[in-house]
């Protein structure tokens, strides 16, 4: 009898978002097809990256290229290069990507060589071009020959654009099987015995956007706004420094002795910090589905968001950078209570995402 071939599906992802969404994509991958995983490590910090294949006890990628750069331009062009170079040799039928990274323009180079491409977290759109994701979720949409929303809402996104609705799939989003999967390793988590934290009685912070951190003045608004909250409510300030914000840091002076910069915490010390904080302030686009699904309070200090689901259902407040805004918020998500089951988006509540995509 003969022997039928696997189709070869190859992976390409950068960063740690990534890592962490197709944590359970990744293995059942392996098990039905023949299966090719390139790490770029975009995300060149080692906290922020390679270490998560190691926690989330993934596999070794069968390509790590080194895509480093201090140009946007140097970072893109390295990654077209060195993925067309695998592409060539893998010769793989597919290529899935997932989100906006500039990981995910390898997309590019696959249209070129006439490889399939699916994109997962298609559709997501906070209609600003300021955001550099922002066009690259964009331009990836457009080159897929398969997109994957998690939500209605990116659906309808992507017919708007005029993307024809027998391409595209909506699979739900891949979190909550995450978190099922690694439940008892967060829950066993001794993070906040290990920084000497009381439940409830901290707050976690983490921004890294461009368009935040990148402008001294934003950045200086930023920190003012977190001195501030220490003052308020005299409990600590995890803040988790991205790489990119730590090389900017110089220009804030003033940071309240309550105020805590960390280096990134492995994910599952992390999730533990999220849902046992007062509330957690990010500009991670991210933060919507976790707080949904962990159940924890949260504030949005972005302009605009791509996941509008969570606020529609009052789950997290958008601020931007006014200081008032952010207590006000934090007030009211506090004086709101904990998350319920009910109030997490249908499209949030799927167990069964790697299952769906394989």
């Amino acid at each position: 009898m003969k022997r039928i071939e696997r189709l070869k599906i190859m992976t390409i992802l950068g960063t740690r978002p990534e890592i962490i969404r197709l944590s359970r994509i990744l293995p059942t991958f392996d098990e039905f097809f023949d299966h090719v995983v390139v790490y770029t490590q975009q995300s060149y910090d080692y906290e922020l990256s390679t270490i998560f294949f190691k926690e989330l006890e993934l596999r070794k990628p069968d390509y790590i290229l080194s895509v480093k750069s201090e140009t946007i331009g140097g970072q893109i062009s390295n990654i077209l290069k060195q993925t067309e170079e695998v592409m060539l040799k893998e010769k793989p039928d597919g290529l899935l990507v997932l989100g906006d990274t500039n990981s995910s323009l390898s997309a590019l180079i696959a249209k070129r060589l006439k490889i399939l491409i699916f994109h997962m977290e298609a559709g997501n759109r906070c209609f600003n071009w300021d955001v550099p994701e922002e066009v690259n979720r964009a331009v990836i949409d457009v080159l897929s020959d398969y997109n994957l929303p998690y939500t209605q809402r990116s659906f309808e996104f992507l017919v708007a654009g005029g993307i024809h609705p027998s391409k595209m799939f909506i699979t739900g989003s891949p979190l909550r099987e995450v978190y099922k999967y690694y439940h008892q390793r967060i829950e066993a988590s001794p993070i906040l015995k290990k920084i000497k934290l009381k439940k409830q009685k901290y707050f976690v912070v983490s921004t890294h956007r461009e368009e935040n951190v990148d402008r001294p003045d934003r950045l200086k608004e930023l920190f003012s706004s977190f001195n501030h909250l220490a003052e308020r409510y005299g409990y600590p300030i995890i803040v988790t420094l991205h790489p990119r914000t730590k090389s900017k840091l110089s220009v804030v002076k003033d940071i309240h002795p309550l105020i805590q910069l960390h280096k990134p915490f492995g994910i599952l010390d992390y999730i533990k910090l999220e849902k046992n904080s007062l509330c957690v302030l990010s500009d991670s686009g991210t933060i919507a589905e976790e707080s949904a699904l962990l159940g924890f309070h949260a504030v949005q200090i972005r302009s605009n968001i791509e996941r509008t689901e969570s606020i529609d259902k009052g789950i997290i407040v958008l601020t931007g950078l006014n200081k008032n805004a952010i207590i006000n918020a934090i007030q009211l998500v506090v004086k709101g209570g904990r998350v319920e089951n009910s109030s997490i988006p249908d499209d949030y509540k799927d167990i069964n995402v790697s299952l769906k995509i394989t």
